[in-house]
């Protein structure tokens, strides 16, 4: 076993979590802007080629969290982008992240099914 890929999925997962929760206490940043905005940064970090490193190195600390589906689909671009041309800008990010996508349907589905979904009263 690698327990330094632990520790380093670790620090990193940490990392991020750490950022967004100043960003909840210190700005008056929505949730779900702080969200997109990871998205975002994972996309723009994936495009320049600077994120794959850091994934590489954290695992799991950089691949899960939200940038590592904005930086999933940028990857997913850049394939499409050059096996289809122009088209693929528009298709890799969702051929990339299909499986993902999909699974986060499927089982958000499974447990509207079996609990009771609704505001809290």
């Amino acid at each position: 076993m690698d327990w330094m890929q632990y520790i380093r999925a670790f620090a990193v997962g940490g990392l991020l979590c750490l950022i967004g929760q100043v960003l909840i206490d210190k700005t008056r940043l929505t949730p779900a802007r702080i969200l997109t905005a990871y998205v975002i940064a994972g996309v723009i970090l994936g495009a320049l080629g600077i994120y794959e490193p850091i994934a590489r190195w954290a695992g799991a600390g950089a691949n899960v969290p939200l940038t590592g589906f904005g930086n999933l689909l940028a990857k997913g671009v850049k394939r499409a982008v050059r096996e289809r041309g122009l088209i693929g800008a528009f298709t890799g990010g969702f051929t990339a992240a299909a499986g993902g996508i999909g699974a986060a349907v499927f089982f958000g589905y499974i447990m509207s099914v079996i609990f009771k979904p609704g505001d809290k009263s």
